[in-house]
């Protein structure tokens, strides 16, 4: 797939080197789409926007490639900004999904310092258009939650971007609590993007890619839920958690965990939960990558407006209309759109209104 890369060469002028020595990309400012909600202009936050750093990847023995329009990091880089402003993009939350979890200590904190410092410099030199998140080693969450700070203090990222599990490990399990507890700490938010669900893979072979298809928003249900059931949301009230893909499929069929905990209440075992499982939906954030308007509609009506937030998966085309699925869905107020399509979210980023 494709993605822009980071690369430091350029940085200090101030300039996006993509992929080792491309031109920077410039902004279009003539052809950029300004984005107004009732007469008022709207600063437009996209939380869901990824990219990598080739030489953090190197590291790893891993490589990107455009392998579906066969096209090189080098060529999607140089055109980030001119799709933000055909969009009407105002500003990127940039973020790395993490390929890392299996990676040794030496190497993975390698990694996530080249990533961290990269991204810090990439927001420096474009500070109006993005801001990002930190890459953290959750295989060992000391150093994970280390990371984070310093990542948050130092470097000035917004949060952190996480998967939805940590090798064979959900984010429930209390050894993770040192970087729940960290995060919640510093106000950081923290974008969770799924990762497929490889232990059913067999089943989601054949057509229709169903590994993305039905892995991934599988693979966040999963994780949400048991933050939920296991008590960690409880543990870490203020936690700040944003979910890709408007949550998976759990704002759709919350009601059922509801009524499971009802009919066999022994299934919660240990843990004695404060509330209903799916008011636990309305402490979380999500993004707006739920295509329909009717599928926007309802989760509005599930977890509020005030937790939704744009989101747009650059460089995948799943969405290109991101803004207009905000602007031409029926039943919200002006307020309300401005809130998701950048209120929310500079509110939780740092990002001042325009």
């Amino acid at each position: 797939m494709q993605f822009i890369s980071c690369h430091r060469d350029a940085f200090a002028a101030g300039r996006d080197s993509v992929g080792g020595g491309g031109a920077a990309p410039r902004s279009n400012t003539a052809a950029r789409r300004q984005v107004s909600v009732g007469g008022r202009r709207v600063k437009t936050i996209d939380v869901h926007a990824h990219c990598v750093i080739p030489e953090a990847q190197a590291l790893l023995g891993q490589h990107t490639r455009d392998v579906r329009f066969g096209r090189g990091i080098d060529e999607v880089g140089t055109q980030r900004l001119q799709v933000m402003d055909e969009q009407g993009i105002d500003v990127e939350a940039l973020s790395i999904n993490p390929t890392w979890y299996r990676a040794q200590r030496d190497v993975v904190e390698r990694v996530v310092s080249i990533q961290n410092e990269r991204l810090a410099e990439y927001c420096a030199a474009y500070p109006d258009r993005f801001v990002a998140f930190a890459s953290v080693a959750l295989q060992f969450p000391d150093l994970a939650a280390r990371q984070l700070e310093h990542a948050v203090k130092q470097l000035g990222l917004r949060g952190a971007a996480v998967g939805a599990t940590v090798g064979d490990a959900e984010f429930a399990d209390p050894k993770f609590h040192p970087f729940w507890a960290k995060a919640e700490e510093l106000g950081a938010l923290i974008f969770l993007h799924p990762q497929g669900a490889p232990d059913i893979e067999r089943r989601l072979g054949g057509n229709g890619w169903l590994t993305n298809t039905i892995g991934n928003p599988l693979d966040t249900t999963i994780a949400l839920s048991h933050l939920i059931f296991e008590g960690t949301l409880d543990r870490f009230p203020g936690l700040k958690l944003c979910s890709a893909h408007g949550g998976g499929y759990l704002p759709s069929y919350a009601a059922r965990s509801d009524y499971a905990l009802r009919i066999h209440p022994e299934m919660d075992t240990g843990v004695l939960l404060k509330k209903k499982p799916s008011e636990y939906l309305r402490q979380l954030y999500y993004d707006t990558l739920i295509f329909t308007s009717e599928a926007l509609r309802h989760l509005a009506a599930e977890v509020g407006v005030s937790q939704l937030m744009l989101g747009t998966d650059h460089p995948y085309p799943w969405q290109p209309d991101s803004v207009d699925h905000i602007l031409q869905a029926e039943g919200f107020s002006d307020a309300e759109r401005i809130a998701m399509l950048g209120g929310n979210a500079g509110t939780l980023l740092g990002v001042a209104p325009a």
